[in-house]
């Protein structure tokens, strides 16, 4: 276990005690009113039907995503996953702040993909194109500012 994890590990043993389901159907909740606009142009149409694992190493929780009837749904364990991607919560912070890009958290192996690559790519590219509505500024300056937290001694 790595000294971030060491670190991480004990801070998020509440997350760990909720279920998985729980999780993603939270982060789907949060994510439909982001996307909003995306989803409503289509945007997220690749996931229909599919079931995405998002990862967080570091702390143990993991999230499973998809979408069904124009929404996107949180998912448990009993759905498997189509594909995955896996890496550190500092990693996916980067990433949702736009701090760095998936192909450079990628290539320098801090994230990891696996399953349907084609599903992942379509995800990637959504991501790069993607811009927060200008109301999400708030939730935007937070992650860039979670982001900038370097935990012990991690880029």
């Amino acid at each position: 276990m790595s000294a971030a994890q060491r670190f991480l590990y004990p801070l998020t043993f509440p997350l760990r005690l909720v279920p998985g389901t729980l999780h993603s159907r939270a982060l789907a909740g949060i994510l439909n009113q982001v996307m909003k606009e995306a989803l409503a142009d289509g945007e997220l149409d690749f996931l229909a039907g599919r079931c995405l694992t998002i990862a967080i190493d570091d702390i143990g929780v993991s999230y499973r995503l998809g979408l069904e009837q124009g929404r996107i749904c949180g998912y448990g364990t009993e759905r498997g996953a189509d594909a995955s991607i896996a890496g550190g919560l500092h990693e996916f912070l980067l990433l949702a702040a736009r701090r760095e890009d998936a192909d450079t958290l990628f290539f320098q192996r801090r994230l990891r993909m696996s399953g349907d690559t084609e599903l992942g790519l379509y995800l990637k590219n959504f991501f790069d194109a993607f811009e927060p509505p200008a109301r999400w500024a708030p939730l935007m300056r937070t992650l860039e500012r979670l982001a900038d937290v370097r935990l012990l001694g991690r880029r």
